[in-house]
């Protein structure tokens, strides 16, 4: 388990690194990130989340219900995406907060899996949403760097009220 890095924290804006090493530590970090996703509850997590700077990203839109539905993206890229969906989208890393966000309904893929091969993968809807959502984190945009200058600041607000309150940590 780790501790989710919450909107604030600068690794969360920065750009990732390439991950050349794979290795059982790298097993470990990926199983590491999947236990804390789940016990969050979330359908996602990216490296950055967790306070590491590497492009590795985790989707299961199952949230551990069904584990042949893990998607294991180690240094993706987005090859090819169409159409638009909009939706409401939330964030580990902004807990209890949520807004619409613009996405590809379709989009291909090309990552690494654990061992090294390259391998792509088709998704669309939900999936196509959340792969997104977490190859964003690699590049470090965030969920409030898709939506407009008004909503930006909606979010900041309620970041700074829970800062103030204190239930908001960084």
């Amino acid at each position: 388990m780790r501790e989710i890095v919450v909107f604030g924290d600068p690794v969360l804006t920065q750009k990732t690194k390439t991950v050349t090493i794979f290795d059982a530590d790298l097993t470990r970090l990926v199983a590491e990130m999947h236990q804390t996703m789940i016990k969050a509850h979330g359908v996602g997590l990216a490296a950055p989340q967790i306070g590491v700077a590497q492009a590795i990203c985790i989707v299961d839109t199952t949230v551990g219900e069904d584990p042949d539905q893990l998607v294991i993206m180690i240094n993706p890229q987005i090859l090819e995406s169409s159409g638009i969906q909009k939706d409401e989208e939330g964030c580990l890393s902004f807990p209890d907060i949520t807004t619409v966000v613009e996405r590809p309904e379709k989009v291909k893929i090309k990552a690494q899996n654990l061992a090294g091969a390259w391998f792509e993968k088709e998704a669309e809807g939900f999936l196509a949403r959340a792969i997104c959502h977490e190859i964003d984190h690699l590049n470090g945009v965030l969920m409030t760097d898709r939506v407009s200058k008004l909503k930006r600041e909606i979010i900041k607000k309620k970041v700074v009220k829970r800062q103030k309150a204190g239930t908001w940590h960084t």
